[in-house]
């Protein structure tokens, strides 16, 4: 029971400071402080945050590996999702869902219309096989709906890469990002960032000096000391408690960060300065600081809506770290064990993900996982046949019981046969529309066309 408040201290509070004729800001956690009398809620009235996160995988999965055999809430992982295992009760699965996709096919780029329920548009006039997104990507949809709520955050929505090498055989918006924003026909497409120190200058601004000057560099926590003193003296123990931990977490992540090969650090601008070689990527650790990234973000109300851009289609990135230079999207045509181990890696890294937010405290005392949605897929369901039915979809949290939980296994029609990528049945763009709810009850609709859903997935509801 949280207890009753007298203290009153606003929700978009921040510790400032100046450096350089520069202003220096950190977001603070939700804090007691800024809860209304029964801690449910903000003490303004607003209700406490959920925030939403789209991931996209390439190269696909071997179905016959990794969807599970069992359905409902007690389904046992498949072999390519035992990485899950410590978050399991947060997980949903969701397979033999049919994509409904409208035009006409180029190979990797068709299954893309499961984050956003729209045919892409061709765009001839680029090299190899080359689209655009036809309509809004649900990550946007998402912070469009949090804007029209009243929801205002510093960053609208935040866009993370993981890997840098995609494929030089495909070129548009839709083989190089997941975010785009707007309507069809004038969209905006919001690409993603592979480097955790640029990301981390996005989110939690500006140094105001050249980054690679460690000499004179000055950590951003000595910048706001006075602020925080000054803030200290308004909490009570328990929220002073959780500042400490907050600024104890950001100074280890940002010393973590600056002690990052140069694939890591933030590159002079205004030219985008990445020198790792393919196989050499250390995408364990930008994976890990992408996570903590995010969980900062989200716990202090920066944003509310990430995309995590890991692998393009066809990604021709090479898992150096599992010792593979074949690349995963050669490897996903053979469908050999190389393809496999690279799936699981790839599990291992969202799952990673997902355990950083199961351990990152909210303010009502739950953590991340129960207070966000997140969806994940792929442009194929395997990359041997590009086939773009009962493409892998994983669904994460449950949004402040918005969704059921633990999570179930949601099978909407079986295979025929282990491995089998044509039996397939209802919407991919169900699922999109289930998760748009969360954000605005009333929406309509997802997509347009073919692939248009109006019917949410029931069974993934609490």
């Amino acid at each position: 029971m949280i207890p009753l408040r007298n203290r009153k201290l606003g929700r978009r509070t921040m510790l400032r400071g100046m450096l350089g004729g520069g202003a220096v800001a950190i977001g603070l956690p939700p804090l007691e402080a800024m809860l209304g009398r029964h801690g449910d809620a903000y003490a303004d009235g607003s209700e406490l945050p959920v925030r939403f996160m789209s991931i996209m995988f390439g190269c696909g999965v071997q179905l016959a590996r990794w969807e599970p055999t069992t359905s409902g809430s007690d389904y046992a992982l498949s072999e390519q999702l035992q990485p899950f295992a410590g978050v399991k009760d947060y997980l949903s699965v969701c397979t033999g869902l049919h994509n409904h996709f409208g035009g006409s096919p180029i190979t990797h780029h068709e299954g893309m219309c499961v984050f956003s329920g729209h045919d892409f548009v061709l765009r001839p006039d680029l090299p190899g096989f080359a689209s655009d997104w036809g309509g809004p990507t649900i990550d946007q949809l998402v912070a469009d709906a949090l804007e029209a709520g009243g929801a205002q955050t510093p960053v609208r929505s935040v866009q993370l890469g993981w890997t840098k090498f995609d494929s030089p055989a495909d070129s548009g918006s839709t083989a190089k990002c997941i975010s785009a924003r707007g309507e069809p026909g004038s969209l905006t497409m919001l690409y993603p960032e592979t480097n955790p120190q640029a990301v981390w200058q996005s989110l939690f601004g500006e140094f105001g000096m050249p980054l690679d000057t460690r000499e004179v560099r000055l950590s951003i926590l000595d910048i706001v000391r006075d602020d925080t003193a000054r803030l200290r003296m308004q909490l009570g123990v328990k929220d002073k408690q959780r500042l400490d931990a907050h600024l104890q977490g950001v100074s280890e992540l940002e010393a973590k960060i600056s002690a990052m090969p140069p694939v890591c650090q933030l590159p002079r601008a205004p030219r985008f300065l990445n020198d790792e070689a393919n196989g050499a990527e250390q995408l364990t650790e930008v994976n890990t600081l992408m996570a903590q990234l995010v969980a900062y973000a989200f716990t202090c109300d920066i944003t509310r809506v990430a995309s995590y851009h890991m692998l393009s289609v066809a990604s021709e990135v090479q898992f150096g770290e599992i010792g593979q230079f074949s690349t995963q999207h050669g490897n996903s045509h053979a469908g050999d064990e190389n393809y496999n181990q690279g799936i699981v890696f790839i599990m291992g890294r969202i799952a990673d993900m997902m355990g950083t937010f199961a351990q990152t405290e909210d303010i009502d005392g739950g953590n991340l996982l129960d207070s966000m949605l997140l969806f994940a897929s792929s442009e194929v369901s395997q990359g041997f046949t590009h086939s773009w039915q009962r493409q892998p979809i994983l669904v994460g949290g449950h949004g402040r019981g918005y969704l059921t939980h633990p999570g179930i296994h949601y099978q909407a029609i079986a295979p025929s046969s282990p491995g089998d990528d044509q039996t397939s049945a209802g919407n991919t763009t169900d699922v999109l529309l289930t998760l748009l709810r969360a954000f605005d009850p009333e929406a309509p609709s997802v997509g347009a066309g073919a692939p248009m859903s109006t019917t949410p997935l029931d069974a993934l509801l609490a």
